[in-house]
């Protein structure tokens, strides 16, 4: 059976869907949101990318080089040309996050708000961690490394290697999380606190408007500047920054 529950102004669905030789695969809000944001990604990059110049470019064509510029600043200053290649996978990892964490404004569930999308992130980051790590010391190098400074400290290497992506996807998810949680809240005290106030009048004027939560118009909006806006961007830029940080401190080691 269908499954519906709402948080604050977030409407969150969870559909189970047999599939003949996979089984059962829940396709949930978060899934459907991911591919709502990698489409969204797609068509703006078909947009900007049609019909390109070599001269009088189009503000269109010049704010699309701009982007294009401010990502290889980013990589190449953070790790050097050698990782020249890593520029569209870094742009596309901060397109998506930045997406996905700004939908929320719609009205819906952002797919960053679900540990999942994080940690599946976080993992292809850290192989990418991994496979530099292999390249630079070769297998026996890099498997060499855990019993360093001595033998003992085995287990506790090994913890840390996996604390890595571990805590990328955490610092990410917890932020938007708590600010959909927060959102949440206060649409909820705003609702009662309307309710309660415009309860106060009189008759029936007083019963028909307690049921209208008038706080909830504009208030919300002011903290989503904050809560939205700058946390989504913020949280975006932290992650890549992190990702090419950890990659080419990976390839030196």
């Amino acid at each position: 059976m269908d499954k519906l529950s709402i948080t604050g102004p977030k409407i969150r669905f969870e559909i189970p869907y047999d599939f003949p030789l996979l089984g059962r695969i829940r396709i949930t809000d978060t899934l459907i949101i991911s591919w709502v944001v990698m489409l969204i990604i797609t068509l703006l990059c078909i947009w900007l990318t049609r019909g390109l110049k070599v001269e009088k470019i189009s503000k269109k064509q010049a704010f699309a080089e701009m982007l294009v510029e401010m990502a290889d600043k980013f990589v190449i200053g953070n790790m050097g040309e050698k990782f020249a290649y890593m520029v569209p996978f870094v742009a596309a990892l901060f397109a998506t996050s930045l997406v996905s964490n700004l939908i929320s404004l719609f009205g819906v569930w952002s797919p960053t708000a679900d540990l999942n999308t994080e940690a599946a992130w976080a993992i292809v980051v850290f192989i990418m961690i991994t496979r530099q790590k292999i390249k630079a010391n070769g297998l026996g190098g890099y498997l060499k490394g855990f019993t360093e400074p001595i033998v003992i400290m085995t287990p506790f290497n090994m913890l840390s290697e996996l604390s890595t992506p571990i805590s990328m996807a955490g610092r990410h998810f917890g932020n938007i999380l708590s600010g959909v949680v927060i959102n949440g809240l206060m649409y909820t005290a705003l609702a009662v606190a309307s309710s309660k106030l415009l309860g106060l009048l009189p008759g029936a004027v007083g019963a028909l408007l307690s049921q209208i939560p008038i706080l909830d118009v504009g208030i919300p909006a002011i903290l989503s500047v904050y809560f939205d806006w700058f946390t989504g961007v913020m949280q975006a830029f932290i992650f890549c920054m992190l990702t090419t940080m950890y990659i080419a401190n990976a390839a030196e080691a």
